[in-house]
């Protein structure tokens, strides 16, 4: 049995690594006492356990089909107490205008029922993964205080611990670090396996999201040790993650410091650094760094595209100018990509004009714009309400001889969708498939927010239940048209299968979501629904604006609800410690009396 490093260990390490410039002044400090289980369940827990017990609901042959106890909750069906007052009459006829209008659907042929079920597995393999799957998902959707905490509970835990499941998991808890790293520091003590690099560097990436840099420093000081695992790809996590929390010369430290654990400073991480500075908004230190390591470190045409591109999304044009006089000093001519960066940031002036210039100048010195700087100007236009000159793009594309793919399709979707012209759209569609090229997440995310923004709500499912067949996997913002499209309508049922069904695809909610969920509940009178998605929010480490904080205190004093007043008032004095203290949060809120605590039996669209 391996020795467990546990959080402490982590510390130590991370404390011999203060010399990287990384390590925060304060230390998180950590607790190892053996906490209790957490009883709050989330609504994922509950509608998991449902799910399981009824198996064969049946599905309605009439319409789009939906669980039955969606469309007919009985008592003590999750979402019955959700939806007493019976405002959710969502029920599909049988074919949308919408669909009838096209003619045919997005991806023709008919769709299969969208249920929250997980699909029956290939192999006994898969179903044993989608069992040990299941049951590590159940333990770390409790509250725990600490990641110690969660691997103290998942000692006696039987499931068999392998890359692909460590992948999985960390993958579906990414918005959640405690439970996350605290079933990563479980399993790197399991008989028989060892993290590999991937899973480090996710993991990496997660504490470095939610800013828990010390952890993170100690974790990469735990792959050095073991040898070959920190890369320029752990690097460039670590750095993307300083600069996300406004910690420029920490990214610029780590740069310098990285070859300490065996990753080069060569012209391909210079490049990463530059990059990782011009997309937080601070070209100016990009250039700084650069010109600090030019004389070291050989520049090449990507250096000075991506400072190029810096300055135009900074909108500092006459500086992007200047650096690619400096690129053609050096030896280097403009490219299609130089080019492009300046059309896009013209575009985002609308300075069409200028645009048409560049256009004009770029074939002169014979650099042909490609498919990616036509997109970027149909889009603009578009975006512009300019829909007949995006489409007049189309004639340029093709007297260039440029090749589609599916970002224009996407674009011009897109713009005919924002034009009202669904139909049109549709047929684009269809010329995709035509041509052989497949719909993708922007295709369906663009087709399910028109159908969302025109009320279409059975076709925007249906397009949902069409993006499983073709095995293309949702995002946040797939979901997030309809949940608006779900509280506009006050359909409150329809918003819990959604939310079922985006926890079925690992994706969880993210801080819009949140705020959409906890603000849209509270001004509808679900006041304890409110409260526990607040809560939870910021237990997965999102801070609340202090709009949504005024909110849910006015409503809950309209109610005369004092005890909730309370607790919603020190979760806002903990949420402004955790700023100057992060981990202290989690921790104190967890052990806290005052938290919201709901029997299984109640429902929440949570608990």
């Amino acid at each position: 049995m391996r020795r467990r490093p546990g959080i402490t260990g982590l510390q130590n390490v991370a404390a011999t690594l203060n010399q990287l410039g990384l390590v925060g002044e304060n230390m998180a400090k950590v607790g190892t006492d053996v906490m209790k289980k957490q009883r709050l369940g989330m609504v994922r827990s509950q509608l998991e356990k449902f799910a399981c017990k009824h198996k064969k609901t049946s599905f309605s042959t009439v319409g789009f089909d939906l669980p039955d106890w969606f469309r007919n909750p009985k008592d003590g069906y999750p979402c019955s107490r959700l939806d007493g007052n019976g405002d959710d009459d969502f029920v599909l006829p049988a074919k949308s205008d919408f669909s009838e209008q096209q003619g045919c659907s997005a991806t023709g042929g008919g769709s299969s029922p969208l249920s929250i079920l997980a699909s029956c597995p290939a192999s006994h393999e898969d179903a044993e993964f989608e069992a040990d799957m299941d049951e590590v998902s159940r333990i770390l959707r409790s509250r725990f205080a600490s990641p110690e905490a969660i691997v103290i509970t998942m000692d006696c835990c039987p499931v068999r611990v392998s890359a692909r499941l460590v992948s999985k998991v960390l993958s579906r808890f990414s918005n959640d670090w405690v439970a996350a790293f605290g079933f990563f520091m479980w399993a790197g003590t399991q008989e028989g396996y060892c993290h590999c690099a991937d899973s480090y560097d996710m993991m990496v990436d997660i504490l470095g999201k939610f800013k828990q840099f010390d952890l993170m420093c100690g974790l990469i000081g735990q792959m050095h040790e073991i040898g070959g695992l920190v890369s320029l790809a752990t690097m460039t996590k670590v750095m993307r993650r300083l600069c996300g929390a406004n910690r420029w010369s920490d990214a610029i430290d780590a740069f310098h410091k990285m070859d300490r654990f065996g990753v080069a400073k060569d012209t391909k991480a210079m490049n990463v650094l530059l990059d990782t500075l011009c997309k937080e908004r601070s070209v100016k230190r990009a250039r700084g760094a650069f010109q600090a390591l030019k004389g070291t470190i050989p520049p090449d045409e990507s250096s000075f595209n991506t400072l190029v591109h810096g300055w135009c999304k900074a909108r500092m044009l006459k500086e992007a100018r200047e650096t690619m006089k400096e690129m053609e000093r050096h030896g280097f001519s403009p490219s299609v990509t130089t080019y492009t960066c300046l059309i896009e940031a013209y575009c985002m002036e609308k300075d069409f004009q200028t645009v048409d210039g560049i256009l004009d100048e770029m074939h002169t010195k014979g650099c042909t714009p490609n498919i990616i700087t036509y997109t970027i100007v149909m889009h603009a236009l578009g975006k512009a309400g300019r829909t007949q000159e995006a489409l007049d793009t189309f004639d340029k594309v093709k007297q260039d001889g440029c090749a589609l793919d599916a970002s224009f399709y996407n674009c011009l979707i897109y713009i005919l969708c924002r034009a009202g012209r669904l139909q049109d759209a549709n047929f684009v569609v269809e010329e995709m498939h035509r041509t052989g090229i497949s719909p993708n997440l922007t295709t369906f995310n663009t087709l399910i927010s028109a159908a969302c923004d025109h009320s279409l709500a059975e076709n925007a499912l249906k397009l949902l239940v069409q993006m499983e067949e073709q095995s293309c996997n949702p995002d946040i913002k797939t979901y997030t048209p309809l949940l608006k499209l779900c509280c506009r309508r006050k359909w409150v049922k329809t918003l819990l299968f959604l939310i079922c069904h985006m926890f079925r695809k690992d994706i969880t909610p993210d801080f819009s979501t949140y705020t959409l969920l906890v603000c849209w509940l509270c001004r509808n009178g679900r006041l304890t629904q409110s409260c526990l998605f607040l809560e939870e929010m910021v237990l997965k480490g999102f801070t609340p604006q202090q709009a949504t904080f005024d909110l849910v205190l006015e409503k809950l004093k309209n109610m005369h609800m004092l005890s909730a007043v309370r607790k919603i008032q020190l979760l806002r004095m903990h949420t402004e410690a955790a700023l100057k203290h992060p981990f202290s949060l989690c921790h104190q809120w967890m052990l806290s009396t005052d938290r919201f605590h709901i029997s299984h039996d109640q429902s929440v669209l949570g608990v």
